[in-house]
Protein backbone atom coordinates (compact mmCIF):
# COMPACT_ATOMS: atom_id res chain seq x y z
CA UNK A 1 0.00 0.00 0.00
CA UNK A 2 1.43 3.41 -0.95
CA UNK A 3 2.29 5.87 1.84
CA UNK A 4 -0.05 8.74 2.69
CA UNK A 5 0.55 12.32 3.79
CA UNK A 6 -0.41 11.22 7.30
CA UNK A 7 2.29 8.52 7.24
CA UNK A 8 4.99 10.96 6.15
CA UNK A 9 3.85 13.62 8.63
CA UNK A 10 3.99 11.17 11.55
CA UNK A 11 7.47 9.98 10.62
CA UNK A 12 8.83 13.50 10.14
CA UNK A 13 7.32 14.70 13.44
CA UNK A 14 8.93 11.80 15.27
CA UNK A 15 12.34 12.09 13.60
CA UNK A 16 12.81 15.86 13.24
CA UNK A 17 10.51 17.56 15.80
CA UNK A 18 9.48 20.24 13.28
CA UNK A 19 8.24 23.68 14.23
CA UNK A 20 6.45 23.89 10.86
CA UNK A 21 5.44 21.00 8.64
CA UNK A 22 3.37 20.69 5.49
CA UNK A 23 3.24 17.50 3.44
CA UNK A 24 1.45 17.63 0.09
CA UNK A 25 0.72 14.59 -2.06
CA UNK A 26 1.35 15.74 -5.64
CA UNK A 27 1.01 12.25 -7.11
CA UNK A 28 -2.09 13.01 -9.18
CA UNK A 29 -0.16 15.69 -11.09
CA UNK A 30 2.39 13.05 -12.10
CA UNK A 31 -0.02 10.47 -13.54
CA UNK A 32 1.64 8.70 -16.43
CA UNK A 33 5.14 9.76 -15.34
CA UNK A 34 7.89 7.45 -14.21
CA UNK A 35 7.24 6.21 -10.69
CA UNK A 36 3.51 7.00 -10.71
CA UNK A 37 1.09 4.26 -9.72
CA UNK A 38 -2.47 3.38 -10.73
CA UNK A 39 -3.87 4.56 -7.38
CA UNK A 40 -3.00 8.20 -8.08
CA UNK A 41 -1.48 8.82 -4.64
CA UNK A 42 1.55 7.93 -2.56
CA UNK A 43 4.35 8.36 -5.10
CA UNK A 44 5.22 12.08 -5.34
CA UNK A 45 5.25 14.40 -2.32
CA UNK A 46 6.27 17.94 -1.46
CA UNK A 47 7.57 18.51 2.08
CA UNK A 48 7.85 22.00 3.57
CA UNK A 49 9.54 21.81 6.94
CA UNK A 50 11.36 23.82 9.60
CA UNK A 51 13.20 22.09 12.44
CA UNK A 52 15.63 23.10 15.16
CA UNK A 53 17.77 20.20 13.93
CA UNK A 54 18.52 22.21 10.79
CA UNK A 55 20.36 24.94 12.72
CA UNK A 56 23.84 25.57 11.35
CA UNK A 57 23.48 22.93 8.62
CA UNK A 58 23.74 23.45 4.89
CA UNK A 59 20.65 23.10 2.72
CA UNK A 60 21.99 19.78 1.43
CA UNK A 61 22.46 18.48 4.99
CA UNK A 62 18.90 19.55 5.91
CA UNK A 63 17.49 17.82 2.84
CA UNK A 64 19.47 14.69 3.73
CA UNK A 65 17.89 14.63 7.21
CA UNK A 66 14.42 14.76 5.65
CA UNK A 67 15.22 12.18 2.99
CA UNK A 68 16.84 9.80 5.48
CA UNK A 69 13.81 10.10 7.76
CA UNK A 70 11.53 8.91 4.95
CA UNK A 71 13.61 5.96 3.66
CA UNK A 72 11.20 3.33 4.97
CA UNK A 73 8.54 4.62 2.55
CA UNK A 74 10.65 4.00 -0.57
CA UNK A 75 9.74 0.30 -0.48
CA UNK A 76 6.09 1.31 -0.18
CA UNK A 77 6.13 3.19 -3.49
CA UNK A 78 7.47 6.65 -2.61
CA UNK A 79 9.22 7.76 -5.79
CA UNK A 80 9.93 11.50 -5.47
CA UNK A 81 10.19 14.05 -2.66
CA UNK A 82 10.43 17.79 -3.30
CA UNK A 83 11.89 19.29 -0.11
CA UNK A 84 11.70 22.89 1.06
CA UNK A 85 13.48 23.57 4.36
CA UNK A 86 13.22 26.72 6.46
Amino acid sequence: MPPTTRDLEAQLREALDPTMLEVIDESAAHAGHSGANAEGYGTHFRVRIASPLFGGKSRVACHRLVYDSLQLFIAQGLHAIAIETF
